[in-house]
């Protein structure tokens, strides 16, 4: 029976209900990475309902069959964060950036890079990213910082033999054209991928890595999903982006690394594989990519 009263209007309830985690789903069969999550913005800004510890969001995630997780920094004090999440928990690597819409607002970008490059070099430190181009968000005039910010992070990856993971928001074209300028690292792995089939076999030429998120779940996604079906099982992974992008049917609420399975399921749907068997690719994806936990 619900608890809402009529009065109430449809805006109010999705409001109401916004700060709730949705319930587990069924685990998979064969444990698979989570490649992309933000545990430190899930715990503090998440919700009700929901993990509460770092131990928890683990622990939860295990439960459903996601047993490895990819902390991924966004600036210096989330990189440093991750770092000692990393060391203390052996389910957790992690990856160090600026985020490029933040690049651009930094007071000394060049002091901030120093600061990532360092953390760079830490064993537990697995990956360069989230970094990258955002031109649906930082305008003309911050274009410039967040490009030199794209090719600092690139020296990282390349200097320290780390995979770079790609932050590319309406920015296809101009984040090919950096790398081939700059060099691609040996691994790209394109986080939350946005493009379309014709971009994914672009990126799939070069070599690079589909993470896919809950988006590929929304009924808007249909290039998405296309793109998805021109990906081989072993240039892809899947991902939360946690506490964002939340697979429907939860889309809105809540995101975190136990909805993995949601996400799963949907691709092995859309590509006409067997689950266990792309639980299994993504899995060894996952550990080509940033190592042995």
């Amino acid at each position: 029976m619900s608890n809402e009263t009529p009065a109430e209007s449809r805006k109010a309830r999705a409001a109401r209900r916004a700060g709730e985690f949705p319930p587990p789903p069924e685990p998979l069969p064969t444990p698979v990475i989570d490649s992309h999550t933000h545990l430190d913005i899930t715990l503090n800004e998440g919700g009700t309902d929901g993990p509460d510890s770092v131990e928890a969001a683990i622990a939860l995630a295990r439960q459903v069959g996601v047993d490895r997780l990819v902390q991924v920094g966004v600036d210096v004090d989330s990189s440093r964060w991750g770092v000692e999440v990393a060391r203390k928990h052996p389910a957790v690597v992690a990856t160090v950036a600026l985020h490029p819409n933040d690049a651009p607002r930094l007071p000394d970008l060049d002091a901030a890079l120093r600061e990532i490059e360092a953390l760079a070099a830490e064993p537990r430190v697995r990956g360069i990213g989230e970094t990258g181009l955002d031109t649906f968000r930082t305008g003309e005039e911050g274009r410039a910082a967040q490009e030199a910010s794209f090719r600092a992070h690139i020296g990282f990856a390349k200097r320290y033999g780390k995979p770079l993971v790609i932050h590319d928001r309406e920015a296809h074209t101009d984040v090919l054209r950096v790398l081939d300028d700059e060099g691609a690292p040996d691994t790209v792995v394109l986080h939350c991928f946005s493009g379309d089939a014709e971009f994914a076999r672009e990126c799939v030429r070069r070599g690079y890595v589909l993470s896919f998120a809950g988006t590929v779940t929304f009924g808007s996604a249909g290039a998405l999903r296309e793109a998805a079906v021109v990906t081989p099982p072993d240039q892809l992974l899947v991902e939360t982006d946690a506490p964002y992008l939340t697979p429907t049917p939860y889309r809105g609420r809540p995101n975190a690394s136990y909805l993995i399975p949601l996400t799963v399921r949907a691709l092995a749907e859309v590509k006409n594989v067997d689950l266990a068997e792309l639980c299994a690719a993504i899995s060894a994806t996952g550990d080509r990519v940033f190592g042995p936990w």
